[in-house]
Order: C-alpha cells, then sequence, then structure tokens
C-alpha cells in the first residue's frame, strides 16, 4: 500500500541544508498496522507528513496504492488525500462546531454527496465510534478520548485507504489510550484499512502494531515484526525503547543480581509456549533448581508472550539448558 524509494527530506536552516529524513526505503502491505516509534527529533513526523505531501520530499519516489504521488498537480493531490485520513494529537476539532458537523466537514468540502448522504454517513461513523448520543455537543463538553473518537470518525468518513495516526495517544490517560487503540484494532480488522501509526511509547506499538521501525536521527535502524522487535532488540535505541516501557533500569538489574548464585539465563516465551510448564519439567529432569529473579507475561496485539530471568543451581545445568534449548523458546545467557 505504501511504499518508499530512497525517500529523503532536508530542511534549509541558517543557510545550509539539515537532513530530517535520510534516504529510505519502506514497504507497508495493506492492510496492515504498521508503527514507527521514536525520541522527538528522530524524523517520524517527518516521514509520516510525507506520506500525504503535507510535507515535500527533497527526493526520491512515493507509491500509494500504485500511484506515484509524488507527481501528482494540485488537482490530483487534492484528489489523493481524500484517500488519506488523518488523526492528531490535539484532535484539532473545530470548536464551534458540534460533532456532527465536525465528522461531516470532509465531506461537505469534497462536495460529492447530498445532505441527506452526509447526515447518514456522519450517523452510521458515529455508531462506530461510539459516539452517537453525542451527536449534537461541542468539542468542550467531551472529554479527551471522546474527542479522540470524533477525530478518528472524521478521518474515516470519505472511506481512506490509509489512516495516519500521529502520536494519537499522547495526550490520552492510560485506559483512554487502551480503549482508543482498541478501536483503532477493530477498525483495522472490519475494513481492512492500513494504518501508519507514530509514537514515543513503546507499549502503544506492543498493543496495536504488526510491525515496527524504531528510528533515531532520521535513520530507520532496526524494522520488522513487533514480536521480534520487542522481544529480541538488536539496535541501542531499540534496546533503550524496551527498558523504558518495562521500567528495568540495567545497571540497577545487573547490581542486583551480582550476589546471585549459579548460571543466570533469560527465557522468551512466545505464542502457545507462554503456557507451556516447562521449568518444572526441565527441574525434574535435571535436578537444577532456579530462582526467578525477574520475568513478566504479557501480549504483544494478540499474541501472548514472557519472559523469565533465572538463576540456574545444583543438578546438571548444562543439560538444564539444553533442554531449554530443544524447547520452543528462546534462551540467552546473562552470565
Amino acid at each position: 500500500m505504501i511504499d518508499f524509494k530512497q525517500v529523503h527530506k532536508a530542511y534549509r536552516v541558517g543557510g545550509r541544508s539539515v537532513p530530517a529524513l535520510h534516504p529510505t526505503d519502506l514497504h507497508i502491505a495493506q492492510g496492515e498496522v504498521f508503527g514507527i516509534v521514536g525520541h522527538s527529533g528522530a524524523g517520524k513526523s517527518t516521514l509520516m507528513r510525507l506520506v500525504n505531501r503535507l510535507e515535500e520530499p527533497s527526493g526520491g519516489s512515493i507509491v500509494i496504492d500504485g500511484e506515484d504521488v509524488t507527481k501528482l498537480d494540485a488537482k490530483g493531490l487534492r484528489r489523493f488525500r481524500r484517500q488519506v485520513g488523518m488523526i492528531f494529537q490535539h484532535f484539532n476539532l473545530l470548536s464551534s462546531k458540534t460533532v456532527a458537523n465536525n465528522v461531516a466537514l470532509p465531506l461537505k468540502l469534497a462536495g460529492e454527496l447530498s445532505r441527506a448522504q452526509i447526515d447518514q454517513r456522519v450517523a452510521e461513523l458515529l455508531v462506530r465510534v461510539g459516539l452517537s448520543e453525542h451527536a449534537d455537543k461541542y468539542p468542550a463538553q467531551l472529554s479527551g478520548g471522546q474527542k479522540q473518537r470524533v477525530g478518528i470518525a472524521r478521518a474515516l468518513s470519505t472511506n481512506p485507504k490509509v489512516l495516519l495516526c500521529d502520536e494519537a495517544t499522547s495526550a490520552l490517560d492510560p485506559q483512554t489510550t487502551a480503549s482508543v487503540l482498541q478501536l483503532l484494532t477493530q477498525i483495522n480488522r472490519e475494513l481492512n484499512l492500513t494504518i501508519l501509526l507514530i509514537t514515543h511509547e513503546m507499549d502503544v506499538i506492543r498493543r496495536a502494531c504488526d510491525r515496527v521501525a524504531v528510528m533515531d536521527a532520521g535513520v530507520i535502524v532496526e524494522l520488522g515484526p513487533v514480536t521480534d522487535v520487542f522481544l529480541h532488540p538488536q539496535h541501542p535505541t531499540t534496546k533503550r525503547f524496551v527498558r523504558e516501557d518495562e521500567q528495568v533500569d540495567e545497571n540497577d538489574q545487573r547490581n542486583d543480581f551480582a550476589h546471585v548464585e549459579g548460571r543466570i539465563v533469560r527465557l522468551t516465551f512466545n505464542g502457545d509456549s507462554t503456557y507451556t510448564p516447562l521449568l518444572g519439567s526441565v527441574a525434574r529432569e535435571t535436578g537444577v533448581d532456579y530462582s526467578i529473579l525477574a520475568g513478566r507475561i504479557d501480549r504483544i496485539k494478540d499474541t501472548p508472550y514472557g519472559q523469565l530471568t533465572l538463576a540456574l543451581t545444583g543438578g546438571d545445568v548444562e543439560a538444564a539448558m539444553h533442554c531449554f534449548t530443544l524447547a520452543d523458546v528462546h534462551m540467552e545467557v546473562l552470565r
């Protein structure tokens, strides 16, 4: 659906060229929820705004659903932008218009539907986002989560092929964030809509995305399925994001483990193996005792996973480690 070919962007600052996005190749499949994560200034917003040409690329080509949008004239660009919905961090609703009129605005500007057709479409969208009873309210009368649902309904009004989410949950509390991400996941499944989601929060990526690109200083430093990137990060930037999400200080953890006896390993369970009683069977088979030093069980979108850090003592530790490698788990030897 989205195909970047050596796309790059630079700004003129003080008479010199400052790169915001280095030459980038990126391919996002139709119907995929694709996340881009990075700290402020990493280039993620620039990349997203290139998709609908709110930013003009300095070079390269951007192909959306088979059409090279970098070659479109003003008329073609207006037509194309109706196929790309956008959700903003701070909602960007018109305070003087009701919920229904905010959602109807893109349809009125397009000028292709009658008033009755617009009213029908707006009613359908408000049902989808759970705001039918709020149609005649104004933004000031809504909570943050309700405002973002209005923004989602407005973004869907023209039946877009692509939905861009620019830090769509950053202004929301954790519980509201979860409900908005659940709504986006539901929309993706029901409409088979391609969603590009940018954020600085790894937890948002974990809850909603199929694949993720990690950006740093205008470069994609790591890319892959969320399960791989989240559970087995390779780049230092990715590792920092994962540690921040898990609220783990690696230095503190090393100090905590310094006085622990035995071999220390980290096991990662993914999918059905998460619920397999592996530790008990290995302990019985090898005579090894184990202490759980750290651990978590959670989900990456629909996939359960678990990570346990263990200290192995007594018995045949090498045999126990061999059993772990033969099982459907990933093992890292930490010490």
